[in-house]
């Protein structure tokens, strides 16, 4: 095989692509695979903060930036106080992730990484895929592309987009003033006029704390108006008047029902947010990131197609109703979020959102929603007229 030429070729070293490269190292199945990723930038910065739960002890723990096991929610007409039991709730900043990866990967002798920008893929039906990167030109028999494909962009079709979209604060206090031991998941009590929008409170410590207000909308809103939303709910909620901010955070989430997985091809895979792997309901990915990655390495090592099987239909349908409402009507989102978490335990709720539940679990859930806006979402969403009608615009 020459220098160019690789088993497997990994466009991004994001979540996705790292959590799948490590995955490939730890496997004795790939050691005698010859394995690139291309990345064109250096992945030494803490350009992202990912935050997930998972039951007690997990892989990540030696490099957690904190982790909490008790929780609360709050709406208008709830408040709700959590204890996690078997569940933790974690935080992870990437600049940690970034080194891990980079450590396994200088210790593999068989994976190589290229700073590299990808300019497009060229697939060869039996001979696998050329990537092209300017001047350089890389083959592999199969290639995991986390790239997002252009006519996602488009919106000329019937599924549904929107935007979750944040900003976060980094404060320092003076005064104690935050139980490091407990965060706030969801709190809906402060409105972004008549759209959905909640905080998200970490503490740290009892005077450090990531305060993000969070919106789920088609568009962005100005840098200042995320910014008088955080000083009100630190000034008015918080009860917070001498503080400092050492460091902001802002991103921008796809929540989308947009059928990636049909941009696979034979010596192709999305993987990442290009391949689905984003919650679309609720915008987590890092643990889907790790999941999935092991899925594809089973299905690789059974001689299936990567993604086979890699997402359960019926959570992909629910998440489609929720994103329709989101999308069409959202100011019913804050009641429906209450509704869930009045009535359920917050273990139910973490199985329900990774799509790991029962029918019968899942029915639970489903019970304590007000029925009228998902079958309005039905109809929309799935009334032949409606899908006719997208399909010719």
């Amino acid at each position: 095989m020459g220098n160019n030429h690789f088993d497997y070729a990994i466009i991004g070293a994001g979540a996705a692509g790292l959590h799948l490269v490590m995955a490939m190292i730890q496997d004795e199945y790939f050691d005698k695979k010859k394995i690139v990723i291309l990345e064109k930038s250096n992945k030494n910065t803490n350009d992202r903060t990912w935050s997930f739960w998972e039951k007690k002890l997990g892989k990540w723990d030696d490099i957690l930036y904190h982790s909490w096991q008790y929780g609360s929610f709050y709406s208008d007409d709830v408040m709700k106080e959590m204890d996690l039991k078997e569940y933790r709730y974690k935080t992870l900043r990437s600049s940690k992730f970034y080194e891990h990866a980079k450590k396994l990967i200088n210790n593999a002798p068989n994976v190589f990484w290229q700073k590299q920008e990808v300019i497009r893929i060229e697939e060869n039906v039996d001979q696998g895929a050329k990537v092209i990167c300017g001047q350089a030109q890389y083959k592999a028999h199969h290639v995991f592309d986390s790239r997002i494909d252009n006519d996602f962009f488009e919106e000329n079709d019937e599924y549904t987009r929107i935007l979750q979209h944040f900003k976060g604060w980094f404060i320092q206090t003076n005064e104690k003033v935050f139980d490091p031991d407990k965060f706030t998941m969801m709190d809906f009590r402060l409105r972004w006029k008549d759209q959905t929008s909640f905080i998200y409170v970490l503490p740290f410590s009892e005077t450090e704390a990531m305060i993000e207000f969070t919106l789920f909308t088609d568009e962005l809103i100005e840098d200042k108006d995320y910014e008088e939303k955080l000083k009100q709910y630190i000034h008015e909620f918080l009860k917070i008047k001498d503080y400092k901010i050492i460091e902001k955070e802002k991103g921008v989430i796809p929540m989308t029902d947009f059928p990636f997985y049909k941009k696979n091809k034979k010596s192709v895979t999305k993987i990442g947010t290009a391949g689905g792997w984003v919650k679309p309901s609720s915008g987590y990915a890092f643990k889907n990131c790790e999941r999935y990655s092991y899925k594809l390495i089973e299905n690789i090592k059974a001689n299936k197609k990567p993604s086979a099987s890699l997402f359960h239909s019926r959570y992909r349908w629910y998440d489609a109703l929720l994103l329709d409402i989101l999308k069409n009507k959202n100011e019913l989102i804050t009641s429906l979020f209450s509704m869930m978490f009045k009535k359920n335990s917050i273990q139910e709720i973490f199985t329900f959102l990774d799509d790991e539940g029962s029918l019968k679990s899942d029915l639970k859930i489903i019970k304590s929603f007000d029925p009228f806006p998902f079958l309005a979402a039905l109809i929309r969403k799935y009334h032949p007229k409606n899908i006719f009608k997208s399909k010719i615009h």
